[in-house]
């Protein structure tokens, strides 16, 4: 197929992209190579397969609208999936217009886009971050989630009903998934992951918001990637026992679908820690802080859904996954 994905150049779009083409794809891949971290790090993500045959790769901001209209059309993608945001929760807190520009802005190009150019089927990443002040544990799509504590979770929430009046107005297909922590070799420099494993490396202390009381739903990214895979091969379609009376937040009478992407498995951000420090070969000590303005204590993916219609089965558990993520850093960073 021809499928044109956004983002890249960052963490997910990569993997996904170079997944992509190895099973045969055409991609044409969109991103901007903004600064909001090393723009060397998505440089070297690129390197991994931008001379392949069968990939392009575009320079371009999702909200200049006319550079993804010639996209689109030079290139007619069968399939879209929109990975490219303003990511980060706590840099909304600085910089929100960049996530109205990025998140908002961008995403409805990408929606009109998508509709003039007859896509079959567009997948987008939303965030679990859109639960926000939720408490109800393990977070299932079927739950309420009208109260977001950070703008970027506001924006991730605005997608989901910006696909769903596309679907419902022009029978665009498109499935929203919401991503929960995702950890690996190639991650993002602004996350738990990289910033712990940099101070560790230098035997720093770290600082660990809640106490060291916060529990993630860390997701491999290999897992993450093989959900989007099986998700775009399974284009969205409307609910046969969607009950208007009733309404399941998670599917519709339109061809929409949302559905969480996680490992099912929350662990202790301390346990994760212990693995880090463990495979680095060296503790160190931790701030123990208050929790940060737009944060939340806990997360958990009720996967169900995606289980049961694409088949996702998330298979790598946490202390490989860390030991994945040290050896990729140690040769990246060539720290030991």
């Amino acid at each position: 197929m021809r499928i044109l994905v956004t983002g890249t150049a960052g963490f997910i779009g990569a993997a996904l992209a170079e997944r992509l083409l190895a099973r045969g794809d055409e991609v044409l891949g969109i991103d901007n190579h903004n600064n909001y971290y090393d723009p060397a790090l998505k440089e070297a993500r690129l390197a991994r397969f931008v001379g392949h045959p069968g990939y392009i790769h575009v320079r371009a901001d999702l909200a200049d609208a006319p550079a993804v209209n010639a996209a689109f059309a030079d290139f007619k993608p069968q399939r879209v999936a929109n990975l490219a945001a303003q990511a980060g929760v706590r840099y909304s807190l600085k910089n929100p217009q960049a996530y109205v520009q990025s998140n908002l802005v961008g995403f409805g190009n990408i929606l009109e886009a998508c509709r003039h150019g007859d896509v079959e089927h567009l997948v987008y990443a939303s965030s679990s971050s859109v639960y926000g002040a939720n408490r109800k544990l393990p977070f299932a799509v079927e739950d309420a989630v009208d109260h977001p504590v950070s703008l970027y979770a506001a924006t991730k929430k605005a997608n989901e009903l910006m696909a769903h009046s596309y679907s419902h107005l022009y029978g665009l297909p498109t499935t929203g998934l919401r991503f929960f922590t995702v950890y690996g070799p190639w991650g993002r420099p602004d996350m738990s992951p990289m910033l712990f494993a940099d101070r560790i490396s230098r035997g720093e202390a770290i600082d660990v918001f809640n106490h060291g009381n916060h529990s993630r739903d860390f997701t491999y990214v290999d897992d993450i990637v093989e959900g989007v895979i099986r998700t775009l091969d399974h284009p969205a379609a409307p609910d046969p026992a969607y009950d208007a009376q009733s309404p399941n937040p998670g599917s519709s009478n339109a061809p929409y679908r949302v559905y969480n992407i996680g490992n099912d498995q929350p662990v202790q951000l301390l346990r994760f820690i212990e693995l880090l420090e463990q495979h680095l070969g060296r503790t160190v000590a931790k701030n123990l802080l208050p929790m940060q303005p737009g944060d939340v204590p806990d997360t958990w993916a009720d996967v169900s859904a995606l289980r049961r219609d694409v088949g996702y089965a998330p298979n790598t558990p946490i202390e490989e996954g860390v030991a994945r993520f040290v050896a990729w850093y140690r040769d990246y960073f060539r720290r030991s």
